[in-house]
Protein backbone atom coordinates (compact mmCIF):
# COMPACT_ATOMS: atom_id res chain seq x y z
CA UNK A 1 0.00 0.00 0.00
CA UNK A 2 1.44 3.53 -0.75
CA UNK A 3 -0.20 6.25 1.07
CA UNK A 4 -0.02 10.01 -0.45
CA UNK A 5 1.08 12.50 2.29
CA UNK A 6 1.68 16.18 2.73
CA UNK A 7 4.91 16.31 5.22
CA UNK A 8 5.20 20.03 7.07
CA UNK A 9 7.69 21.40 9.30
CA UNK A 10 7.34 24.25 11.84
CA UNK A 11 10.03 25.45 14.15
CA UNK A 12 9.54 26.10 17.80
CA UNK A 13 13.12 27.85 18.78
CA UNK A 14 15.58 25.69 18.29
CA UNK A 15 13.03 22.56 18.16
CA UNK A 16 11.79 21.71 14.46
CA UNK A 17 8.90 19.59 14.37
CA UNK A 18 7.81 17.08 11.32
CA UNK A 19 3.82 17.15 10.93
CA UNK A 20 2.04 14.56 8.14
CA UNK A 21 -1.11 15.07 6.74
CA UNK A 22 -3.18 13.45 4.42
CA UNK A 23 -2.24 15.06 0.83
CA UNK A 24 -6.27 15.09 0.24
CA UNK A 25 -8.94 16.37 2.63
CA UNK A 26 -10.23 13.39 4.62
CA UNK A 27 -13.89 15.01 4.08
CA UNK A 28 -15.66 11.61 4.97
CA UNK A 29 -14.48 11.36 8.48
CA UNK A 30 -15.76 12.92 11.88
CA UNK A 31 -14.25 12.80 15.28
CA UNK A 32 -16.90 13.51 18.19
CA UNK A 33 -16.03 13.76 21.74
CA UNK A 34 -19.39 12.86 24.11
CA UNK A 35 -17.02 12.93 27.25
CA UNK A 36 -17.51 9.29 28.19
CA UNK A 37 -15.95 7.96 25.29
CA UNK A 38 -15.20 8.63 21.57
CA UNK A 39 -17.12 8.09 17.81
CA UNK A 40 -14.88 8.32 14.98
CA UNK A 41 -17.82 8.19 11.68
CA UNK A 42 -16.13 7.06 8.72
CA UNK A 43 -16.75 6.60 4.83
CA UNK A 44 -15.24 3.71 3.31
CA UNK A 45 -12.07 5.94 1.75
CA UNK A 46 -11.82 7.51 5.18
CA UNK A 47 -11.48 4.03 6.99
CA UNK A 48 -9.12 3.28 4.43
CA UNK A 49 -6.85 6.04 5.02
CA UNK A 50 -6.87 5.87 8.51
CA UNK A 51 -5.85 2.27 8.92
CA UNK A 52 -2.89 3.70 6.60
CA UNK A 53 -2.07 6.70 9.15
CA UNK A 54 -2.57 4.33 12.30
CA UNK A 55 0.51 1.79 10.62
CA UNK A 56 2.11 4.76 10.15
CA UNK A 57 1.87 6.31 13.27
CA UNK A 58 3.83 3.26 14.73
CA UNK A 59 6.96 3.40 12.06
CA UNK A 60 7.63 7.06 12.26
CA UNK A 61 8.20 7.87 16.24
CA UNK A 62 9.32 11.58 15.19
CA UNK A 63 6.26 12.45 13.64
CA UNK A 64 2.96 14.10 14.50
CA UNK A 65 0.44 12.45 12.40
CA UNK A 66 -2.71 14.97 12.04
CA UNK A 67 -6.02 14.65 10.58
CA UNK A 68 -7.57 17.66 10.36
CA UNK A 69 -11.45 16.95 10.23
CA UNK A 70 -13.20 19.22 12.92
CA UNK A 71 -14.84 21.55 10.34
CA UNK A 72 -16.00 18.82 8.37
CA UNK A 73 -20.08 17.89 7.87
CA UNK A 74 -21.59 15.88 10.73
CA UNK A 75 -23.22 12.06 9.94
CA UNK A 76 -26.65 12.79 8.73
CA UNK A 77 -28.14 9.76 11.53
CA UNK A 78 -25.99 11.71 14.21
CA UNK A 79 -27.10 15.30 14.23
CA UNK A 80 -24.61 17.21 16.56
CA UNK A 81 -25.88 16.82 20.21
CA UNK A 82 -25.74 19.23 23.01
CA UNK A 83 -22.51 18.42 25.06
CA UNK A 84 -20.65 16.66 21.97
CA UNK A 85 -18.04 18.68 19.97
CA UNK A 86 -16.00 17.65 16.82
CA UNK A 87 -12.19 17.11 17.10
CA UNK A 88 -9.17 17.12 14.98
CA UNK A 89 -6.65 14.08 15.64
CA UNK A 90 -2.87 13.19 16.04
CA UNK A 91 -1.12 10.08 16.26
CA UNK A 92 1.67 9.87 18.09
CA UNK A 93 4.66 7.55 19.28
CA UNK A 94 5.16 7.89 22.58
CA UNK A 95 9.30 8.51 22.42
CA UNK A 96 9.00 11.69 20.65
CA UNK A 97 7.29 12.54 24.60
CA UNK A 98 5.33 15.88 23.01
CA UNK A 99 3.32 17.78 25.09
CA UNK A 100 -0.34 18.87 23.81
CA UNK A 101 0.22 22.55 25.30
CA UNK A 102 2.59 23.50 22.36
CA UNK A 103 0.45 22.61 19.63
CA UNK A 104 -1.45 25.65 19.20
CA UNK A 105 2.12 27.11 18.75
CA UNK A 106 2.88 24.31 16.40
CA UNK A 107 0.07 24.33 14.17
CA UNK A 108 0.27 28.03 13.58
CA UNK A 109 3.71 27.72 12.24
CA UNK A 110 3.85 24.82 9.80
CA UNK A 111 4.91 25.53 6.10
CA UNK A 112 3.04 24.96 3.04
CA UNK A 113 4.35 21.09 3.15
CA UNK A 114 5.74 19.03 0.25
CA UNK A 115 3.87 16.09 -1.69
CA UNK A 116 4.73 12.55 -0.89
CA UNK A 117 4.27 9.13 -1.24
CA UNK A 118 5.03 7.08 1.89
CA UNK A 119 4.95 2.61 1.03
CA UNK A 120 3.21 1.06 3.83
CA UNK A 121 3.03 -2.91 4.65
CA UNK A 122 0.11 -4.79 4.53
CA UNK A 123 -2.20 -4.34 7.83
CA UNK A 124 -2.07 -7.29 9.69
CA UNK A 125 -5.00 -9.00 10.02
CA UNK A 126 -4.36 -12.37 12.03
CA UNK A 127 -5.88 -13.98 14.65
CA UNK A 128 -3.68 -13.31 17.48
CA UNK A 129 -2.80 -16.20 20.08
CA UNK A 130 -4.75 -16.48 23.82
CA UNK A 131 -1.40 -15.99 24.95
CA UNK A 132 -0.89 -12.69 23.31
CA UNK A 133 -4.36 -11.31 23.91
CA UNK A 134 -3.80 -12.64 27.84
CA UNK A 135 -0.45 -10.13 28.00
CA UNK A 136 -2.19 -7.58 27.44
CA UNK A 137 -3.89 -7.35 30.61
CA UNK A 138 -0.18 -8.08 32.53
CA UNK A 139 0.37 -5.20 34.85
CA UNK A 140 4.32 -4.74 32.95
CA UNK A 141 2.01 -4.20 29.49
CA UNK A 142 3.36 -0.89 28.19
CA UNK A 143 1.93 -0.99 24.79
CA UNK A 144 -0.89 0.94 25.47
CA UNK A 145 -2.66 4.12 24.47
CA UNK A 146 -2.79 7.16 26.37
CA UNK A 147 -4.79 10.60 25.26
CA UNK A 148 -5.32 13.94 26.04
CA UNK A 149 -7.41 16.99 24.54
CA UNK A 150 -5.94 20.14 24.14
CA UNK A 151 -6.60 22.61 21.14
CA UNK A 152 -9.47 20.93 20.13
CA UNK A 153 -7.70 18.32 18.89
CA UNK A 154 -7.39 14.86 20.56
CA UNK A 155 -4.26 13.17 20.87
CA UNK A 156 -3.59 9.50 20.85
CA UNK A 157 -0.41 8.86 21.93
CA UNK A 158 0.97 5.31 22.16
CA UNK A 159 3.38 2.40 21.10
CA UNK A 160 4.41 1.29 17.45
CA UNK A 161 2.71 -2.18 18.29
CA UNK A 162 -0.27 -1.10 19.85
CA UNK A 163 -0.63 1.37 16.75
CA UNK A 164 0.17 -1.53 14.43
CA UNK A 165 -2.12 -3.81 16.43
CA UNK A 166 -5.02 -1.65 16.42
CA UNK A 167 -5.15 -0.76 12.65
CA UNK A 168 -7.30 -3.64 11.68
CA UNK A 169 -10.20 -2.01 13.39
CA UNK A 170 -10.25 0.36 10.71
CA UNK A 171 -9.67 -2.15 7.82
CA UNK A 172 -12.35 -4.15 9.12
CA UNK A 173 -14.97 -1.03 8.61
CA UNK A 174 -13.48 -0.33 4.88
CA UNK A 175 -13.73 -3.70 4.62
CA UNK A 176 -17.34 -4.55 6.19
CA UNK A 177 -18.56 -1.36 6.41
CA UNK A 178 -20.37 -0.67 2.72
CA UNK A 179 -21.72 -4.14 2.13
CA UNK A 180 -23.47 -4.49 5.66
CA UNK A 181 -26.42 -2.03 5.63
CA UNK A 182 -27.99 -3.54 2.12
CA UNK A 183 -27.95 -7.07 3.44
CA UNK A 184 -29.00 -5.83 7.05
CA UNK A 185 -32.04 -3.68 7.31
CA UNK A 186 -32.81 -4.03 10.37
CA UNK A 187 -29.36 -3.33 11.36
CA UNK A 188 -28.52 -0.21 9.62
CA UNK A 189 -24.99 0.60 10.96
CA UNK A 190 -22.07 -1.07 11.23
CA UNK A 191 -19.58 -0.55 13.77
CA UNK A 192 -16.25 -1.88 15.32
CA UNK A 193 -15.03 -0.26 19.04
CA UNK A 194 -11.74 -0.42 20.55
CA UNK A 195 -13.11 -1.34 24.12
CA UNK A 196 -12.29 -0.76 27.58
CA UNK A 197 -11.40 -4.69 27.77
CA UNK A 198 -8.96 -4.68 24.92
CA UNK A 199 -6.10 -4.25 27.02
CA UNK A 200 -4.42 -1.12 24.86
CA UNK A 201 -6.16 1.83 26.59
CA UNK A 202 -4.23 3.33 29.49
CA UNK A 203 -6.24 6.49 30.24
CA UNK A 204 -7.93 6.98 27.13
CA UNK A 205 -11.20 6.38 26.52
CA UNK A 206 -13.11 3.96 24.68
CA UNK A 207 -13.20 5.00 20.69
CA UNK A 208 -16.26 3.36 18.78
CA UNK A 209 -15.27 3.23 14.34
CA UNK A 210 -18.79 3.05 12.55
CA UNK A 211 -18.87 3.48 9.18
CA UNK A 212 -21.26 6.28 7.25
CA UNK A 213 -21.79 7.39 3.91
CA UNK A 214 -24.47 10.03 4.06
CA UNK A 215 -23.73 13.28 6.10
CA UNK A 216 -25.16 16.80 6.57
CA UNK A 217 -24.82 19.22 4.15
Amino acid sequence: MKLPVTLHRARLGPVEFKVVRPARPLNGAVLVDHDSHVDLYLDQQAAKLLGGLWTLAASSPRSLIHLPVRGNAAPAHEPPEAGTRQLDLVLLHHSLQFAPSRWKDVRARLDAGRRRTVPLPAPDLSDRSAAYLDSRHHRENRDLFHEHVHAETLFMTGSARVFRDTARYFTEVARNGPGYVPVHPHHTRYYTQIHSNAGVLGNAREIRIEYCDEWIR
